[in-house]
């Protein structure tokens, strides 16, 4: 990332998201571009943080909880207590997200075999009414 300053256009070309959007993060605090005039610039922070948000709201952080996680980054420090903070966050999303597979998996096997009764019976039914029976 070069220090260089970056409009809302060529943010949205490089992090793929909308105009929209950043002003959303603006307007709650998690990104904080200079602004002159009516532009908004963003400098090599701000793409930082944006990465960062993407990344989280990816794994299903929510906002707060990325904020929370920002609001720790201590520029020069070794950043120990936000990549503690992270660990834990993103170890209970982790179990959430293993969970909702599980569901989702068992979900999965049931519908198929829904589905698998439902065509065999409906395969019945045809062959039945081709051949004038009807049970």
């Amino acid at each position: 990332m070069s220090d260089e300053l970056m409009t809302i256009r060529h943010m949205c070309d490089a992090f793929g998201v909308t105009p929209r959007t950043l002003r959303f993060y603006e307007a709650r605090e998690l990104i904080f571009p200079e602004r002159r005039g009516q532009h908004r610039l963003y400098d090599r922070r701000d793409r930082a943080r944006l990465t960062l948000i993407l990344r989280g709201k990816r794994f299903g952080f929510s906002l707060e909880e990325i904020r929370q996680l920002l609001e720790l980054y201590e520029p020069g420090g070794t950043n120990s207590a936000q990549i503690a903070a992270t660990i834990g966050v993103g170890r209970q999303r982790l179990a959430d997200m293993e969970r909702q597979y599980a569901e989702l998996s068992e979900a999965i096997v049931e519908l198929k075999s829904q589905l698998s009764d439902a065509e065999s019976r409906l395969a019945a039914a045809s062959r039945n009414t081709s051949t004038g029976f009807t049970p």
